[in-house]
């Protein structure tokens, strides 16, 4: 599989992934970007807190104000825009904020709070207060989901990293078994959305986990189980694709559409008989061997072209 960078995907496609099938045809999976409204949502922001992130948090180390850092906090911005936009969709209008990776070892949380969005656009994300030995997620995830959220309606967590995660194993055993709990309709829907920023991102790691195999596992509405979704923040075009992997199949954006190949050929939908009778959010479909582009067609409104390559 490949995932589009943001950087190629055209407004109002959220998300492009393509795949090379057996046959030679191409498979597409696409969402339409959308910020859906959903009674219940809960929402939360985890900024790493190890050592790695010093010198983005703008501290040098050293102990005494006489030679305090003159260098720029250059997360504090990223991350008063991403609580700020969480917590306008948030049901109590506060999203959650978190340090992760902080102390001896990683694996420690250092709680900031739930913060409005007015109060996020001008809190002070200081430097933590004792920088992490390691980098451990499980904890940031556990935090979210069983700690403050666990009887959450629906849920989605946002996490920022600039390296390495030391325990992806653990984390990705513990999403399956989160995703096995959303199947038995034992928990409800969860979201988990990994940031990279900075140049020393293990994109390999993000890719891991965006495409982490749940074994066919299903919600109660038939959608396939997706935990994670992964972005670079040096790719992002608007602050609407965390919620690219949110939508759904069963929501409908339109009555009608069309979507055809760059030959001017209808597609052929894996999960319905034709677009003509509604566009859903979530949209699944082949093309022949060699197709560089696909275009999509409202009623009365223009066509929008996606390239693939």
């Amino acid at each position: 599989m490949a995932q589009l960078p943001s950087t190629m995907v055209v407004e109002p496609f959220g998300e492009v992934n393509v795949f090379q099938e057996a046959d030679g045809s191409i498979r597409v999976r696409t969402t339409i970007l959308m910020k859906p409204s959903i009674e219940g949502a809960q929402t939360g922001l985890a900024i790493d807190g190890s050592q790695s992130m010093q010198k983005m948090f703008g501290a040098s180390g050293v102990v005494s104000a006489l030679f305090a850092s003159t260098m720029p906090n250059v997360i504090e911005p990223v991350a008063r825009t991403l609580a700020s936009y969480l917590a306008n969709f948030d049901t109590d209008g506060e999203t959650t904020v978190i340090y992760w990776a902080c102390g001896i070892g990683g694996g420690e949380i250092e709680e900031q709070g739930d913060l409005s969005a007015t109060n996020a656009s001008t809190h002070s994300f200081i430097a933590p207060k004792k920088f992490g030995t390691g980098t451990k997620l499980l904890p940031a995830i556990k935090y979210f989901t069983e700690t403050r959220f666990s009887q959450a309606q629906w849920s989605i967590f946002v996490f920022i990293t600039d390296g390495e995660i030391e325990d992806l194993d653990d984390v990705e055993s513990y999403s399956i078994e989160l995703a096995k709990q959303i199947a038995a309709q034992k928990r409800n829907f969860v979201k988990l959305v990994l940031i990279g920023i900075g140049d020393a991102v293990n994109e390999g790691q993000m890719e891991e986990l965006d495409d982490l195999d749940y074994g066919g596992l299903k919600t109660q509405d038939g959608d396939d189980i997706d935990l994670w979704d992964h972005k670079l923040a040096s790719e992002m075009q608007k602050l609407e694709e965390i919620f690219a992997e949110v939508v759904s199949a069963n929501m409908i954006l339109s009555p009608s559409a069309q979507i055809n190949d760059d030959a001017g050929n209808p597609v052929i939908p894996l999960d319905r008989s034709s677009y003509s009778d509604g566009l859903p959010a979530l949209l699944n479909f082949k093309m022949p061997a060699g197709a560089k582009a696909f275009s999509l067609t409202l009623p009365g409104g223009p066509t929008i072209t996606q390239p693939l390559q």
